[in-house]
């Protein structure tokens, strides 16, 4: 699928997991309750992270994020995984990455915040916030967007991050699964899972489906996350 589309994707389960990570009665003490900016933080988060696998393409969103840093950055982890669709893809590079930004956050401030300024700009640019095909000015722009994104974040609890990044690369793996080639889940492994429900990668079911029922439905649960439960249930109600 394309960068736009994991993105969204990436947004939409972060919203979907909030209400759950909040239930004590299935998590007890380790039930987390989220204030709306920290709710909305991880979207964004999600959503980059959701780019992420992506890392291994020469020529995707994220390669054309950040200019030329981006694209040799991509271009090697791209020959060291083995290509596009390999070790990226996998629950494996899903749960390391998310422990990654963990142990930045707990040992290096300052790596963790530039890594969080990379993080966001990929989310930024991947739902849409660019200037798609003008470089450098896409570029410089999404910059300045994740400089302020994450000058909003810096007196945030985000605690949940890692919890974030692993969530939305599973999401981007999940969805180049219903697509052509799918994805070696269990990397090292090398079989694929491949449920091709998208017959093509910014086909008509990807433009025309897919992104818009993603959308309605980060739309949808952002509205839910933001008034609350009660506020909800007093809707219901009217």
């Amino acid at each position: 699928m394309m960068g736009h589309t994991h993105a969204l994707s990436g947004a939409l389960v972060w919203m979907a997991a909030v209400p759950v990570i909040a239930q004590e009665r299935l998590l007890g003490e380790h039930a987390v309750h989220l204030s709306p900016q920290q709710i909305m933080a991880g979207a964004v988060v999600c959503a980059g992270s959701a780019l992420l696998p992506d890392m291994d393409h020469h020529n995707g969103r994220i390669a054309n994020t950040m200019g030329p840093i981006s694209q040799h950055f991509c271009k090697w982890v791209g020959k060291i995984s083995g290509g596009h669709r390999h070790a990226t893809h996998s629950i494996l590079f899903a749960l390391g990455i998310g422990y990654a930004f963990d142990w930045l956050a707990t040992h290096y401030v300052y790596g963790w915040w530039v890594a969080l300024f990379v993080i966001v700009g990929f989310g930024l640019r991947g739902v849409g916030l660019d200037f798609e095909g003008k470089e450098p000015q896409s570029a410089l722009a999404d910059c300045a967007l994740a400089l302020i994104a994450v000058w909003l974040m810096h007196g945030l609890d985000m605690s949940f991050v890692g919890f974030a990044v692993t969530l939305g690369c599973l999401a981007h793996v999940a969805g180049d699964c219903l697509t052509p080639r799918g994805c070696p889940v269990f990397w090292p492994i090398q079989w694929r899972v491949e449920v091709p429900v998208i017959p093509r990668t910014d086909g008509n079911v990807e433009r025309f489906v897919v992104a818009p029922l993603l959308t309605i439905g980060v739309a949808v649960l952002a509205v839910r996350s933001a008034l609350g439960d009660e506020a909800v249930k007093w809707l219901n109600k009217g």
